[in-house]
């Protein structure tokens, strides 16, 4: 059995010991990371040391000059050895930090189980489904009510559609009506003709030109009563 194991086997009352806090064993290793730490550059300076006494000594003093490199050459082993063992400190600490976090998540997780059991404890699906449609209900309730609002109210509105149009028409064809008594038809002469004009060439020819002109006037008078006849149909359509 290796010194290493009989070591170990000697404390053998520590499994009777509680096992430590992970914040305990964090604790401890980076302590003994600092005191490694310390110790590296403690054989560093050393190292410097004795190479510079190496060389201070050189040729004249051969033996001291062997016994410096020797030294140094232990110091560079046990440099070697710290590093060796600071990196399986580090890994140790690194993997402890991992299973302690992964052991609050576990534990943090395991409340909020907990707490989402209790609380669904206290809800029944019935109860949940018997709202979720109650709610349901009384949306739809809400939306009739909306929408008869929104509908046009009208009391008394049920008139007959073709009757209210005949009526109109009426009140049309009386407008139409006034318009026309109100246009000026043109008077009948009240007086005898004229006595027969001569019939000499000269007063003939002037009497035809009178008759044409009072033609022409009164066809032109017939021919705007007819206009205004025309636009008051229209109007009234």
């Amino acid at each position: 059995m290796s010194k290493l194991g009989k070591f170990f086997k000697g404390g053998g009352s520590s499994k009777s010991r509680a096992a430590p806090s992970p914040q305990e064993a964090l604790a401890r290793l980076r302590e003994t990371e600092e005191m490694l730490g310390k110790k590296q550059e403690y054989l560093e300076n050393r190292i410097q040391r004795e190479l510079s006494l190496a060389r201070k000594h050189g040729t004249q003093n051969k033996r001291a000059a062997l016994q410096a490199l020797k030294r140094k050459k232990r110091f560079e082993k046990q440099l070697t050895q710290i590093d060796g063992t600071l990196s399986t400190i580090e890994f140790q600490r690194e993997a402890l930090e991992n299973s302690h976090t992964n052991t609050e998540v576990l534990k943090n997780m395991g409340y909020a189980a907990k707490a989402m059991k209790s609380v669904h404890d206290n809800m029944d699906l019935n109860k949940i489904d018997d709202l979720m449609q109650e709610i349901t209900e009384q949306q739809d309730v809400a939306q009739e009510i909306s929408e008869a609002f929104s509908q046009r109210v009208g009391f008394g509105d049920d008139f007959d559609e073709d009757e209210l149009m005949a009526e109109l028409e009426e009140l049309e064809q009386e407008e139409l009506n006034k318009k026309m008594t109100s246009i000026r038809l043109p008077n009948v002469p009240s007086s005898s003709l004229p006595a027969q004009p001569d019939r000499t060439p000269g007063r003939m020819q002037g009497l035809s030109s009178t008759v044409q002109r009072s033609r022409a006037a009164s066809s032109r008078r017939a021919e705007e009563e007819e206009d205004d006849i025309k636009h008051l149909a229209a109007w009234a359509t």
